[in-house]
Parts: C-alpha cells; sequence; structure tokens
C-alpha cells in the first residue's frame, strides 16, 4: 500500500505578478473580461466552471461545480432543475456564492449575491445549444433524486430517446436558468509568500447602485 501523502507540506509557491489597484478595469464586469480572457488563452479546461455554493431555510450550506453560461454586468447565469438540490434551496433562500477556481495561473474570483431566475426566452437560449444526448439526461433525470441504480436513468433514457423525435428537445417545464446578481466580486491572485492580492468591487446601495473598490487583508 502506497504511503498516503503529507497534506501539511503540499504546498505550491505563487509567482505570477500582483494585483494592484493601479492595474484595474473601470467595473467589475471588465476585469472579469480581463480574467476570463487570461483563463481561455491559458486552455484552462472549462475556465467557465465555478462552484456554486446555497443554503436551505435552516442555513444548511451545499456546495457544487456548474457550467456558467453567460455573464453580463447583472450577473451570471447558469441553468439546472428547478426540482433539484439547489433549486429547492434557492426557492427558500435566494441566494448563493460562486467561485471560479483558476489554481493553474494562481487566481480565483468569487461572487457572492442573491438570485433569480431568467425569463422563459432566456432559459430556451440555455437550453436549445445543449447536444441532444444532455437535454435527454436532463429531461429523463429527476435531478437530485434516490435511485436504484445507473442501469435505471439508462433505461429512462433509451426510452426518451425513442419516444421523441430526432433533433432538439423541447425545454422540459422544470428545467430553466438562475442569475446570480452580484453584492460583491473579489479577484484573488497568489502573492509569494502567501501574501495574496485580495480586491473586492462591492455594491453600494448607498449611493444609487455603484460600487466601492477594497483592498482585503489575505
Amino acid at each position: 500500500m502506497e504511503a498516503v501523502p503529507d497534506l501539511s507540506r503540499m504546498r505550491r509557491d505563487y509567482d505570477r505578478p500582483g494585483l494592484r489597484e493601479s492595474d484595474l478595469a473601470p467595473t467589475w464586469v471588465e476585469q472579469f473580461d480581463r480574467w476570463f480572457g487570461d483563463a481561455v488563452a491559458a486552455e484552462l479546461p472549462e475556465p467557465n466552471a465555478a462552484v456554486v455554493a446555497t443554503a436551505d431555510a435552516d442555513g444548511a450550506p451545499d456546495a457544487r461545480l456548474v457550467l456558467v453560461k453567460g455573464y453580463d454586468e447583472y450577473g451570471f447565469v447558469f441553468g439546472t432543475s428547478y426540482a433539484s438540490a439547489k433549486g429547492a434551496q434557492l426557492a427558500v433562500n435566494p441566494r448563493a456564492a460562486l467561485v471560479f477556481p483558476w489554481q493553474a495561473i494562481q487566481r480565483q474570483v468569487r461572487v457572492a449575491g442573491t438570485v433569480e431566475r431568467v425569463g422563459a426566452t432566456a432559459s430556451d437560449g440555455l437550453w436549445d445549444p445543449r447536444p441532444r444526448g444532455a437535454q435527454l439526461a436532463a429531461a429523463a433525470s429527476v435531478q437530485s433524486t434516490v435511485v436504484d441504480s445507473r442501469e435505471e436513468l439508462e433505461d429512462r433514457l433509451r426510452r426518451l430517446d425513442a419516444e421523441t423525435p430526432e433533433g432538439r428537445l423541447p425545454r422540459p417545464p422544470v428545467w430553466g436558468g438562475y442569475r446570480v446578481v452580484p453584492e460583491r466580486v473579489e479577484f484573488w491572485q497568489g502573492g509569494t509568500d502567501r501574501l495574496h492580492d485580495r480586491i473586492r468591487f462591492l455594491r453600494d446601495d448607498q449611493e444609487g447602485g455603484g460600487w466601492i473598490v477594497q483592498r482585503l487583508a489575505p
């Protein structure tokens, strides 16, 4: 049996240039544009993958990875089943946090805010580009429910495939998009000797929806 690695000694030095206020774009969304472009240029696997953290009515936390399928100055959008665990949690506690974990370029972006459902047209725009296989899987699976076996899921998918015409499936009413509307967006850059750079855009509701830029201690 191989020895278990000593996690206390697992450490990677950060050596990329730091993040200074003078380097920032004028808005958080423009700064995200820059960093997302860097993540794509670095050929990170699925740079639009983000951890989405939610909580239920009692405050019990939950988290999972999703693929963010769009963003703009109003927030970040992803699609899922409304009947999923996160859908049930968002129904009673419509707040969430996102983390884009870009370890390979020594960066992460953290987002927190309220959550709202997007409209039917926007949800169709998330559903329609999905390959037929992914549409079948989403339609055949009641996400987060207990199943007896993988074979049961595969049988559901085969039956749905046989029962529906070739081509794209219509979007199920239980599936749609959510938008995380940011109240804060933090840009984290790994620093030498763990003196990381953390710069946060904080929405200032006192000033008509403007944004305050703050540096946080690492």
